[in-house]
């Protein structure tokens, strides 16, 4: 486990629903951060610092769970160190940070993964079924919002640039990776956004063309809550993911004939096991990425949103240096 915050602690939590599942060390910044955690989930070792994380051997996957703008130094440091590694999602602040790390565990063959955890979910699953059974016929339309209400007394970190603090980084990007999910990469990108007083954007407002003539209109905030719900719209019917999109757990089908179906799935936890899950599976069948999250497709996610920060003339302070 690298990065000790609330992610991770959140992450150890559901480790015990992965079968198979071993937390074995845990490196932070400070020694006192890393023993605190460690006597959390009694963790057999820690490290102060990452460099003697990533180099022990005993290691297969290292979790990357620190703030969004030392992902890419923090993965490549796995990365070169010989470790399997699975990075929290935004996997990192660009597109240009990404294709160096897929290109990195490529040429090493490592597995590597982005924890964009509401891909793994079983009510997905099940959505993409449907979705490639096309039960709604042909998809063409998706209505999606990820908004929550914080203030920067209450989340610092969201209202700060240099950790990658804003709606699109860390809410933005569900909508936009469902988005992918259906309709695969964008030909048309438009955006309008509020920006505060910290110079982060608060609210977003998203709207992408596909060559197909789909059409996803996407909503994101952090400091205004929003339904953080899901219309995926066909030529013979609809279905709505309910309560909250990001962790799943309930979906209704609506035919154009008014008849209904609810599909429910429950989770255990807090649901991040399933993501864990997933790097184990492919891991033993000797993979070097996932089906369900390709490492071309987080990239592909990435330009997206450089593309939507370009037209909005944004950016986060050092990003082209990530190092």
């Amino acid at each position: 486990i690298l990065g000790t915050g609330r992610i991770a602690k959140k992450f150890v939590e559901d480790l015990e629903h992965a079968a198979g599942a071993q937390v074995t060390a845990v490196g932070s910044r400070t020694k006192d951060t890393a023993k605190s955690f460690s006597d959390l989930f009694n963790i057999p070792r820690f490290y102060q610092g990452y460099e003697n994380l990533v180099n022990d051997p005993e290691l297969d996957v290292i979790y990357i769970s620190s703030p969004h703008t030392f992902h890419h130094r923090h993965a490549s440091l796995a990365l070169k160190a010989g470790k399997a590694v699975l990075c929290e999602k935004p996997f990192t602040i660009n597109a240009t940070e990404a294709h160096g790390l897929v290109q990195e565990a490529r040429q090493r063959d490592l597995f590597l993964m982005e924890g964009m955890w509401t891909r793994f979910f079983p009510l997905m699953g099940r959505l993409r079924a449907l979705l490639a059974a096309q039960v709604i016929g042909e998809v063409h339309t998706l209505i999606a919002d990820a908004g929550i209400r914080r203030t920067i007394e209450t989340k610092e970190r969201l209202f700060r640039l240099d950790l990658g603090g804003g709606a699109l980084l860390d809410l933005g990007v569900y909508p936009v990776s469902l988005a992918s999910m259906i309709f695969g990469s964008p030909e048309r990108i438009m955006a309008l956004a509020h920006f505060g007083g910290n110079h982060v954007d608060e609210r977003m407002g998203i709207l992408l063309g596909y060559p197909n003539g789909s059409v996803a209109t996407l909503y994101t905030a952090i400091t205004t809550e929003s339904p953080k719900e899901a219309l995926i719209l066909g030529s013979g019917g609809r279905i709505r993911i309910h309560g909250n999109f990001i962790t799943p757990t309930r979906m209704t089908i609506t035919m154009d004939d008014k008849s209904a179906q609810v599909i429910e799935e429950d989770i255990l936890g807090n649901g991040m096991h399933y993501e864990a899950e997933e790097v184990m599976r492919c891991l033993r069948e000797g993979a070097i990425e996932s089906p369900l999250m390709p490492l071309d497709e987080t990239v592909s996610i990435l330009e997206t949103m450089d593309t939507i920060r370009a037209q909005l003339d944004f950016r986060y302070p050092n990003e082209l240096n990530a190092d």
